[in-house]
């Protein structure tokens, strides 16, 4: 105890203290780079607050290195400095050449900052996100048909860029996709990873239409590697559910008496005809189940 405390003891008081400060300030230099590390350190996050962070640093340091060499003249002051320049301006580059390697194109940048950025998800994230649906925007042309009924398997997620798709079952309106909505949330939900299924509705196109599509196994691996992924979509899945069940909620109504209350692949309600209106209507369950089938060539009209 006595040699540590001999240690501390040497370590803090053999240095002489400042009995006199001096007079006169630092150069212009010095200041200058004070200034640069207080502005540096009030940097933000992500890949541009990184930039902003290392090239005020990298400047300060560079400063520093310069005040060092030319007023104080100590080979150490400036050697310090001068490698803690050129560790920021190597985290600079590097940092600039990651912004560089996640450009995307106009479609995809529009649909980051549209859905993916307000819930604060990077871009590297995005990035695999993006690579996983092959960096491609699929296009639907006009009438013709995103998935039939009773014949489209049901092996894809996607989402609508742009356009418009209605949405009907045995010929009947149920609702519209809109941009930024998934088509096909409600069958994605409704299977398990190893489960098959088909299309119970029809998806058209109203208009030219622009979407996204990821292959569901190659989803599923992306979900198996970054469980932050599995979790983003779970939650963008469940919301787009929740709009689609809202926009039935006593909106869709049929001749006969019918009315469809939820669209699901496998299984939506039919009311049987009405009874007087201070009784409400008893209400059946019909489940559909259909067998899995290849996927088509490619799309096709939904009148042929």
């Amino acid at each position: 105890m006595g040699e540590n405390g001999s240690f501390w003891e040497s370590l803090i008081y053999a240095h002489p203290t400042c009995t006199t400060w001096k007079q006169e300030a630092e150069g212009s230099i010095y200041h200058l780079a004070s200034i640069f590390f207080v502005v540096g350190f009030m940097g933000g996050s992500g890949f541009f607050g990184l930039l902003y962070v290392f090239s005020l640093l990298g400047l300060g340091f560079l400063c520093s290195s310069v005040w060092a060499w030319l007023d104080v003249c100590a080979a150490d002051i400036f050697s310090w400095n001068f490698v803690l320049f050129t560790i920021c301006f190597i985290q600079f580059i590097y940092v600039t050449y990651q912004v560089r390697s996640v450009a995307f194109d106009k479609e995809f940048q529009e649909l980051y900052s549209a859905l993916f950025q307000p819930l604060g998800i990077s871009l590297t994230v995005y990035r695999k996100i993006v690579l996983c649906c092959d960096a491609e925007v699929i296009t639907l042309e006009k009438e013709h048909c995103y998935a039939m009924q009773g014949k489209t398997p049901i092996d894809k997620l996607s989402l609508l860029v742009s356009g418009r798709i209605r949405v009907t079952v045995d010929g009947e309106f149920l609702h519209y996709i809109f941009p930024l909505q998934f088509l096909d949330s409600p069958e994605w939900d409704s299977l398990r990873p190893t489960e098959e299924g088909i299309f119970q509705v029809t998806l058209t196109a109203e208009t030219d239409c622009r979407y996204v599509a990821w292959r569901r196994k190659k989803l599923y691996l992306l979900f198996a590697k970054h469980r932050f992924i599995s979790r983003l979509f779970s939650i963008l899945i469940g919301s787009d559910i929740a709009e689609k069940l809202y926009a039935l909620n006593d909106r869709v109504h049929v001749g006969q008496g019918f009315r469809y209350d939820i669209r699901l692949p496998n299984f939506y309600h039919v009311a049987l005809p009405e009874t007087p209106p201070l009784q409400p209507p008893p209400r059946s369950h019909r489940l559909q189940r259909g067998s899995p089938r290849r996927q088509p060539a490619g799309l096709t009209n939904c009148g042929s």
